[in-house]
């Protein structure tokens, strides 16, 4: 099964979010990545591998002294193991990157539904869901009525975790069916698809309800 993180605090994200995905290596996967937002937009380091790849890929870049940002570990279901096809993915216009475990059943309806082939980049379900994301942004303006509709079109299983480039200082979740959990401490929150990603840092936490946002 993939893994889910995510962390939004007073400290810088990066190693918070190794950390979490680490606990969840149990599960298998194939790829890894995180993004992190910040005042100058998002950020993504992506790679199929090991989270150590993906460690590497990070110490090379710039810093990036983010504190808020999502994570993600994936076995492939919808195109092969692959650095495009890894989790996050981010909408062409670069305003929405979103992380998902499960199976959106109708992705390729979408696509022709919604004219969405312009600007994928990946053979992710995700990815689909990302340019819907941000097609629903544009008219909404208002990224919790922008995930409503979004999740309204989509037959299938999700738990989502999403960041806007204009909302740096939020994280968003919505599930249906896959699992998410959450807690609040001193000084931050995080959220997980497994606990076991939290416990390093609580033993206290509560699942989110399905449909409902985070």
């Amino acid at each position: 099964m993939c893994g889910i993180v995510g962390y939004i605090g007073e400290k810088k994200a990066t190693p918070i979010l190794l950390d979490a995905l680490e606990k969840l290596e149990y599960r298998g996967y194939d790829s890894a990545g995180i993004a992190l937002v910040s005042g100058k937009g998002i950020n993504i380091f992506k790679t199929r591998g090991r989270i150590a790849d993906l460690r590497k890929i990070i110490d090379a870049a710039p810093a990036d002294d983010s504190c808020v940002g999502i994570g993600h570990t994936r076995w492939a279901t919808h195109g092969e193991p692959s650095d495009l096809n890894a989790h996050p993915h981010r909408s062409k216009s670069g305003r929405v990157a979103v992380v998902h475990n499960g199976i959106v059943e109708n992705y390729k309806e979408l696509i022709e539904e919604f004219h969405l082939n312009e600007g994928l980049k990946s053979q992710t379900d995700t990815e689909v869901v990302a340019a819907l994301l941000n097609l629903y942004y544009q008219v909404e303006n208002n990224p919790k009525a922008a995930i409503y509709k979004t999740v309204e079109k989509l037959k299938g299983t999700f738990a989502f975790v999403i960041m806007f480039k204009d909302k740096p200082g939020k994280i968003y979740s919505i599930r249906n069916v896959s699992p998410i959990v959450a807690t609040q401490f001193d000084w931050g929150c995080m959220l997980a698809s497994d606990v076991s990603a939290l416990c390093s840092y609580t033993n206290k936490y509560f699942v989110l309800p399905e449909y409902s946002l985070l």
